[in-house]
């Protein structure tokens, strides 16, 4: 027989055993009874035939206990018997095992809380047919900013993708796809929907079977197409259409256009980006459909579409990156834009397509937290070891306690091993509680967590159920939990002496020395961990307020960004720019409103880049168009020369301000006024002279983190319209922000209510940029405070151990003339010769340790001092503070009792 059946029919025999004990009973009494009538039949009496029969026949216990064996699940049955122990003798010990369980299931749940975070965002697959062999297709490195981006680097643009699907070889299937809003329905009932363009073979290529009706195929994204349908996720048509079958064949309201529901994705699909969903599919041929006369999105300029593919069987990423790398002269130069200066024109030749691993999807959040995750990880690992010291300690005083039984059960002839593992199987029966309540504890935890990093406008949605990988992290952190805090009692208590332990009044003798080493050990150990995350958590607290208490050069507070899309009026184009103007005398108008201005970029939602010419000296700087009152808006300060006003007109001289990095790059800190800017051509910006007429203060317009922020112009808006019907208004007021939005919609309202308006609040965007540094400045503090909270208690347990102990001591000095503070001093300096080493190991793996978190820190070092300090000194002062409670008690001990102390 092999050996899994083998097995199966072993562990059968567990299910069988009443049934097999009954028959084992009963083969031993037949042979007793054949060999007790042996001995009658030769002539013995009958008493003597019994009597003589069991004594040839051996010990009955004995050879029933050799069957058992033979049956091959003898350490099974051991197993559960050390588990029933187990469970009986916790169940004596209430308070300790609630402690016990309910600090594994903190540690263990916030474990598996940062891992399924972790899983969700890097190192789950796709729910697609064979992920891995999914590659995406981008530019090797990013385009460093050339174009119009939409979305990150590694987007590309439609011409792009085009020769990319005409020309490739090595890839099986490519598809192309990007996520975008849509406004869904009309009127008052419009509302913003999460869209997906798609291309005809990516539902084919992701091997996608509809739960209803049909997915888009190649023959349904054609030039020309229109609006051939659209394809719904299988949460929204749950959630708009009850799964009803008579969602196929429906309308809905999209961009203004009525589109019919032709299928529905399976459930488990959520998109290609991790992190975000999807609402429904539309294909890219119905972009020319949705915005007829709008060539955006074909531009060769504008980078929006990711382009996947699957490899060719037999092939590997390598080879098809190699094409796509030899492909890449070819396709660079089919798709040139024109417009640019020769210098953009030849970098951008030079890029080079590459393939890479998307097995596990795309996601902007990998790159956000990728690093933080696993530092977080790391965080809550280190909680849970100094968890695992404390219950060390609590089992370590707790053998203690059972020294006389282990030596009862030593002196009845128990092996140390057999003591061992009923030892062990007390800690297995914790860590199992622990992780099965941790496993509980993750699913609130890990919810918690993507509430934390989400924000109002972008409500992340992640796929945090268990599954393999998470019960094998959960099952492998529980073994080793079971091994950190289980092992060293169960040594010691197995090492116990019989002829020792079992001396009347042993336990009432001096303690040496040695009795507490292990556990001092343990408690420098806690302090070393719990200042290395104290030291991180003031780190990142630290670089959070300082980025929070970073002044950005224009004001924060009481502003207000107003987001205008006119599309729905069909105004000509040549009436956007006085409609824009006319829009923002109204909004002037509002008595709420201080002051406001028009810009093509706010704050911290990026800007364009323009080569640019300062007397001979060339490169990038960000230019943005503004009105008039736009520096006196956002108080940025003006330090030289004029502002914008209404003689800056589209017949008008073109005029620039510029701030002082720009000044600093390109003029070398020389007086800016009367200088003249010239422009690379750009598509829709030709090349063009402006005559610098401002300066202005720095600012971090588009990160906060930035040490020096990056050369910037600014050029008056009515000398540069915005070609499309919309505009973004940037409004300061002194009134709550909330009567503003009110009364900007009333007057938007009355001056047309076809106009679309969406509201931001500056102080709040600059907020949710902040996110990373919030996220791990509030989980560090909250586990490093935990983490000393955690060791305090190890190193309260652990003297108030060694004073009971040696109570006995501590009478005799009392007897002997000693006074109660020289009671407490021996017993504070005990605590701080523990703290001391604990603080000196602590700091050196600070130092070690913190470099980790380098690239998260803003206006700190990762060995700043101060911080080690502060952390020192904080974990002494309350260490100190509770220690002093059982040195008090130890100093009022009375030497008549304690004499007679067992």
């Amino acid at each position: 027989m092999s050996w899994p059946g083998e097995f199966v029919r072993r562990i059968g025999m567990l299910w069988r055993r009443p049934r097999l004990d009954v028959e084992l009973e009963e083969e031993m009494r037949l042979h007793l009874e054949l060999r007790q009538q042996e001995n009658l039949e030769s002539g013995v009496a009958v008493d003597d035939a019994r009597r003589n029969a069991i004594v040839k026949f051996g010990g009955i216990e004995q050879l029933k206990e050799d069957c058992r064996d033979a049956r091959g699940t003898q350490w099974v049955e051991s197993a559960l018997q050390d588990i029933r122990f187990a469970l009986r003798t916790l169940r004596k010990s209430p308070g300790f095992t609630i402690t016990a369980i309910l600090t594994l299931a903190l540690g263990i749940g916030a474990n598996t809380a940062i891992f399924q975070l972790l899983d969700a965002v890097r190192l789950r697959s796709l729910p697609v047919s064979n992920p891995q062999a999914l590659a995406t297709i981008q530019i090797n490195g990013g385009n460093h900013g050339f174009g119009i981006n939409a979305g990150n680097d590694s987007s590309l643009t439609y011409p792009l993708w085009e020769q990319i699907r005409d020309h490739q070889h090595g890839f099986s299937q490519v598809f192309a796809w990007a996520n975008w809003g849509f406004q869904l329905g009309q009127g008052t009932q419009a509302r913003d929907a999460r869209g997906l363009w798609v291309s005809g073979g990516m539902f084919p290529a992701l091997g996608l079977i509809p739960v209803k009706g049909r997915l888009f195929s190649a023959e349904d994204d054609q030039p020309g197409c229109g609006t051939p349908g659209v394809v719904l996720s299988y949460a929204f048509w749950q959630s708009e259409f009850g799964g009803q079958e008579s969602a196929i064949g429906s309308k809905l309201v999209i961009e203004d256009h009525t589109v019919e529901v032709i299928g529905v994705t399976p459930p488990g699909f959520f998109g290609l980006e991790v992190g975000r969903t999807f609402d429904f599919a539309v294909p890219l041929c119905s972009e020319a459909g949705f915005h007829p006369g709008d060539p955006t999105k074909s531009r060769r300029d504008f980078f929006w579409l990711t382009v996947m593919g699957r490899l060719e069987p037999g092939r590997i990423l390598a080879q098809a990156s190699a094409e796509m790398d030899a492909l890449s002269p070819g396709v660079m130069e089919a798709t040139v834009s024109s417009g640019y200066g020769t210098e953009s024109l030849n970098s951008y030749r030079k890029y080079r397509l590459a393939a890479y691993p998307a097995g596990n999807g795309v996601s902007e959040l990998r790159k956000i937290y990728d690093t933080s995750l696993w530092l977080l990880l790391g965080i809550t690992g280190l909680v849970l070891l100094i968890a695992c010291a404390n219950l060390a300690n609590l089992m370590l005083a707790r053998a203690s306690t059972r020294e006389r039984e282990m030596a009862v059960r030593l002196a009845l002839g128990a092996s140390r091993w057999r003591l061992i593992r009923q030892l062990l199987s007390e800690g297995l029966v914790l860590a199992a509680a622990g992780a099965t309540l941790g496993v509980a504890l993750a699913a609130a935890f890990s919810r918690s967590l993507v509430r934390l990093i989400s924000t109002e406008d972008n409500q992340l949605q992640l796929n945090l159920s268990m599954d393999w990988s998470v019960l094998a992290f959960v099952a492998a952190i529980a073994i080793l939990t079971c091994a950190i805090f289980g092992l060293a009692p169960a040594f010691r208590s197995s090492r116990a002496e019989p002829g020792a332990a079992l001396k009347a009044g042993s336990r009432g003798m001096t303690a040496g020395t040695e009795r507490f080493s292990f556990q001092r050990m343990l408690v420098v150990s806690q302090i070393a961990v719990s200042l290395v995350l104290l030291v991180g958590a003031l780190l990142f607290v630290r670089s959070f307020r300082n980025l929070m208490t970073v002044d950005p050069g224009f004001r924060e507070k009481d502003i207000l960004i107003t987001f205008v899309n006119f599309e729905k009026l069909k105004l000509p184009p040549d009436r956007y720019e006085p409609f824009r103007q006319d829009l923002l005398e109204q909004i002037r108008s509002i008595p709420q409103v201080d002051s406001a201005a028009t810009s093509t970029h706010v704050p911290f939602n990026g800007g364009w880049t323009s080569g640019i010419n300062v007397d001979g000296v060339e490169g990038p700087s960000k230019f943005t168009r503004a009105s008039a009152l736009y520096f006196q808006t956002l108080r940025i300060p003006l330090l030289a020369g004029r502002d914008f006003n209404d003689r800056d007109t589209s017949t008008s001289p073109r005029v620039a301000i510029v701030s002082e990095s720009f000044i600093h790059k390109f003029l070398g800190g020389r007086n800016p006024i009367g200088k003249i800017i010239r422009t690379a051509p750009e598509p829709n910006y030709p090349a063009a002279e402006y005559e610098i007429v401002g300066m202005v203060k720095d600012t971090k317009y588009a990160d906060l983190r930035e040490e020096v922020p990056p050369p910037e112009a600014f050029a008056p808006a009515s000398q540069f319209p915005a070609k499309g019907p919309w505009t973004s208004a940037l409004i300061r007021s002194s009134y709550p922000l909330s009567t503003v939005i009110s009364a900007l919609r009333g007057k938007l309202s009355e001056a047309n209510p076809e106009i679309v308006t969406d509201f931001e609040v500056l102080q709040k965007q600059i907020q949710n940029s902040l996110m990373r540094e919030r996220t791990m400045a509030l989980l560090s503090g909250f586990f490093g405070a935990l983490a000393a909270l955690l060791a305090i208690i190890g190193l309260y347990g652990v003297i108030s151990y060694v004073v009971a102990m040696r109570r006995n001591e501590i009478g005799i000095r009392m007897a002997l003339g000693a006074s109660r503070q020289n009671v407490v001093g021996i017993i504070i300096r005990q605590t701080l010769q523990l703290l001391a080493l604990g603080i000196v190991v602590g700091v050196l793996l600070s130092l070690v340790a913190t470099r980790a978190a380098g690239s998260l820190l803003s206006g700190l070092q990762p060995n700043d001092p101060l911080t080690l300090i502060a952390a020192a000194a904080s974990l002494v002062t309350v260490a100190l503070l509770a220690s002093y409670l059982p040195a008090y008690r130890a100093s009022h001990v009375d030497p008549m009792k304690a004499l007679r102390y067992e």
